[in-house]
């Protein structure tokens, strides 16, 4: 059963994911990546919540822990393409934009994580 929920999950991880991208369209050479900010942002403070009521509250049965952080946010958010559109934007000249966006992934990131955990914790 975990496993349908992991599947089930990840198809609506990647369909959300398509939607941000056609939504914010894509990135072509020497633009900031948008969408895979805002995925990776959405992804860090929806996983901040959903840990806080499934890990630590256990008001969600643990089998959503593998629909919904593994699945659906697994599938939703993209470590890899951070990092290809970071590479991408070095290799086409543009070294500010690359340092921009990994420190924009990492401050929203790890910040989203940390205020959603904390915000969930006072309800």
């Amino acid at each position: 059963m975990q496993w349908l929920a992991v599947a089930a999950g990840g198809v609506l991880g990647a369909l959300a994911r398509y939607g941000v991208n056609v939504l914010l369209a894509p990135t072509s050479a020497g633009r900031f990546p948008f969408a895979t900010l805002t995925v990776n942002v959405l992804g860090c403070i929806l996983i901040g919540v959903f840990y806080v009521l499934i890990v630590e509250r256990a008001q969600l049965a643990p089998l959503w822990r593998e629909f919904l952080m593994i699945g659906i946010l697994g599938a939703f958010t993209t470590f890899s393409a951070f990092a290809l559109d970071s590479i991408g934007l070095w290799q086409n000249g543009q070294p500010l934009l690359a340092a921009l966006n990994i420190g924009a992934n990492l401050v929203l990131c790890l910040g989203g994580i940390a205020t959603a955990i904390a915000v969930t914790r006072l309800f």
